[in-house]
């Protein structure tokens, strides 16, 4: 916002056009004779208002809206005097307001950017704000979408494989963490401690991740749908461990509680998950049957969701010698896809599932996910 260090006739016209008010109106508004706005307004920076007018200014201009900033900034901005002293009676600290609406829009455009893994475009909107704005000149606001943004690029970086590291995920979860603890925002504090569970458990600290799960599944910070899916992600984390039975029991609770708050692609990805328990128990049968689940009502159009269905598919297949051929014909395609859209740690287990599995000749059993 706006803070006017010395009023001249200059700012206080700005500010009269700011709050689309005629000279009369604008001279109640503020208090004053209209003789005195007149004179302002002829004088410009030739005159500056009595001390007690300034603070009458002041008030004026801390009371007005957002909108009314952004005219005053652009009204000043388009009087045209380079290095004379109204440019420099005016500092503007922070995000302009019509720079926190478009960071705003930014955000929600990386998001869609995000489920459909365009990683570029999500990348250059993220950090034209980062880039922008250090967190010590931002006020609560500001730093809200700071927070934002680093929390999305580790998204961005936790889907294109960068899981640990000084340019990676955590330390941007960590980073976003820290600035939501700040704010005191404990909601979106536990949304960055289930987001960098994921992490501990694609970085193969499976007993660690588990225990992170368990413990966020019963945190009242987060939202039903977001304990819900830390339960799911603990039977993840349990079956990639080997804990098959109890992961499945988990998993069917998680099913349950997405089927009660309605959310369908929650509720296919957890039949996802459920089927690779099965298929590293050894139940094929039962794993074929819940990614059917899974393939057939998924409602998503992400490439991501995509390859991950595709990879589940064809892990179960590949683990049968009776439809290994099918099994690799879906993972080269999942493969492609993968490549396709820069999705590296998918790609990069395709190749692990694939090295595994023809190694063994497709016997089936417990293997890790």
């Amino acid at each position: 916002m706006a803070t006017v260090h010395r009023w001249t006739g200059v700012e206080a016209r700005a500010l009269r056009l700011a709050l689309r008010m005629s000279v009369r109106i604008f001279a109640a508004h503020l208090g004053v004779g209209v003789r005195t706005i007149s004179k302002w307004e002829k004088l410009l920076s030739t005159t500056e208002p009595r001390q007690d007018t300034q603070a009458i200014l002041d008030t004026a201009l801390a009371r007005a809206d957002a909108t009314v900033h952004l005219r005053f900034e652009t009204n000043l901005s388009e009087a045209g005097r380079p290095g004379s002293g109204a440019a420099r009676r005016v500092t503007i600290t922070g995000p302009r307001a019509w720079e926190y609406e478009s960071w705003t829009d930014d955000l929600d455009r990386t998001v869609v950017a995000l489920s459909r893994q365009n990683f570029v475009f999500a990348d250059d909107l993220l950090r034209r704000w980062l880039a922008r704005f250090s967190p010590t000149e931002l006020d609560d606001r500001g730093l809200y979408l700071y927070a934002r943004s680093t929390a999305l690029l580790g998204d961005l970086q936790r889907d294109q494989g960068a899981v640990i590291g000084p340019l990676s995920a955590q330390c941007s979860y960590s980073g976003a963490r820290s600035v939501f603890s700040q704010l005191d925002i404990p909601r979106r504090v536990a949304q960055l401690d289930l987001s960098m569970a994921v992490v501990t458990e694609m970085s193969h600290h499976l007993g660690i991740a588990a225990r992170q799960y368990e413990n966020l599944a019963v945190d009242d910070r987060l939202s039903r749908r977001d304990r819900a899916r830390a339960r799911l992600w603990v039977g993840t984390a349990l079956s990639k461990d080997g804990n098959h039975d109890y992961a499945s029991r988990v998993m069917l609770a998680a099913i349950r509680e997405f089927e009660d708050l309605g959310e369908p692609d929650d509720w296919s990805v957890a039949h996802q998950k459920l089927a690779l328990a099965h298929r590293g128990a050894g139940d094929l049968a039962s794993a074929l049957h819940f990614i059917d689940i899974a393939r057939t009502t998924g409602i998503t159009d992400s490439p991501m969701q995509r390859v991950r269905l595709d990879t589940a598919h064809g892990h179960i297949l590949l683990s049968d010698p009776a439809t290994l051929d099918d099994g690799l014909e879906v993972l080269d395609n999942a493969a492609e896809v993968a490549a396709e859209h820069g999705l590296s740690h998918q790609r990069r287990s395709i190749e692990s599932i694939r090295s595994t599995q023809t190694t063994r000749g497709g016997a089936t059993g417990p293997r890790r996910q």
